[in-house]
């Protein structure tokens, strides 16, 4: 791809908050697009509780083919207490988005930014920078619509193949390396299981060490996942990146979001071999929904680290240097005292978007 050929981008606004913070989101692709050589091209698709809600299907083909045939996705939120399939479970098509196009990494950075409150005393003086890894695609959410209900009991089953676990791991080593490479002296990569209890866990956490002789410039190590749940409210500036299970990374990804402010703090990504859906680790807090308090600086960090995914994809620069520039708007932005409500502020959506295009 030419540093001049327009990236298409899949839009998903989904449902509550999703299509209020897509808003500003996509005004900081355009303003990146007027200031770069990079060219964008975006098409709105359906996708959520409300289309489920009208149509009852979660979205329709022509979603799923355009996420096909796009360059990227970004997702808003998707999903609705108050709308559910029969089995009674929420409306997810971010999770189907996973198993569709194979998106076993699920990367949520976790990096307390300068201004920002947290809840570890001392995180202000030794900063917060780490990223989960969670695996998207099966361990106990391979049982998803397909666990046994009786009267008497409930049954789900966890999956952890050598195929993904081994790409999820290489994947984990590699972003530990660039890491490294752009200036975390103490990087590594923790392994995140259950390994003294759980044989499946005992067989993730072998692939990883069989990773790791490949990989001997990343110090490698391991946490039972309980252990480090306690270490990371004591001490989140010890790590670097970790890596886990479905399950447990879903936890720990919530658990380090609230150590940087809360979930409208945090970004994400699931990413394929191919493909990748970037959307905020928040969900659609429907309780206020068009009252313009939605936080979306997790969405325009989201779409940071969607530029440096496709820098990294098609060889684009300037992505990975759009991408950096995002990153650092939003982080003058918070150090010079813009709020949200969620800290007790009183800067709403359009407030923190607009400080964030001037630090543009």
């Amino acid at each position: 791809m030419s540093a001049n050929s327009a990236l298409h981008i899949a839009v998903l606004g989904g449902d509550g908050i999703g299509p209020e913070v897509m808003v500003p989101a996509l005004e900081v692709l355009r303003k990146i697009e007027a200031t770069t050589d990079l060219k964008f091209r975006f098409t709105d698709a359906p996708a959520g509780a409300n289309h489920y809600k009208a149509t009852g299907k979660s979205m329709p083909e022509s979603t799923i083919r355009l996420c096909e045939e796009a360059d990227a996705i970004l997702l808003g939120a998707c999903g609705l207490p108050s709308v559910r399939y029969p089995d009674n479970t929420e409306i997810a098509p971010q999770i189907e988005l996973r198993m569709i196009f194979d998106l076993y990494a699920g990367v949520r950075p976790a990096r307390l930014i300068p201004g920002v409150p947290s809840s570890i005393v001392g995180a202000d003086r030794k900063g917060i920078d780490l990223v989960v890894i969670r695996e998207s695609t099966e361990g106990l959410f391979a049982s998803m619509g397909k666990g046994v209900v009786t009267n008497t009991e409930a049954r789900e089953t966890m999956v952890i193949t050598r195929r993904t676990s081994e790409r999820l791991f290489e994947f984990s080593f590699r972003l530990a390396e660039r890491r490294k490479a752009r200036g975390r002296a103490d990087g590594g990569l923790t392994c995140v299981d259950k390994a003294n209890v759980f044989k499946a866990f005992a067989f993730f956490r072998e692939i990883f060490d069989e990773t790791a002789k490949r990989h001997p410039n990343v110090k490698a190590d391991h946490h039972y996942i309980d252990a480090i749940a306690a270490a990371l409210v004591q001490r989140p500036w010890d790590f670097d990146v970790m890596v886990t299970e479905n399950m447990f990374g879903d936890i720990l990804s919530d658990l380090t979001a609230g150590l940087i402010g809360g979930m409208g703090m945090a970004p994400s990504a699931d990413i394929g071999d191919r493909r990748a859906v970037f959307q905020p680790c928040h969900g659609t807090a429907p309780d206020i929904m068009g009252q313009g308090k939605a936080n979306p600086t997790a969405m325009i960090l989201s779409v940071a680290m969607m530029l440096d995914w496709l820098a990294d994809k098609h060889g684009l620069e300037s992505a990975a240097e759009a991408g950096e520039r995002i990153a650092r708007a939003v982080d003058r932005v918070y150090a010079d005292g813009i709020k949200p409500f969620e800290f007790g502020g009183r800067n709403g959506t359009a407030d923190i978007a607009k400080a964030v295009l001037t630090a543009l």
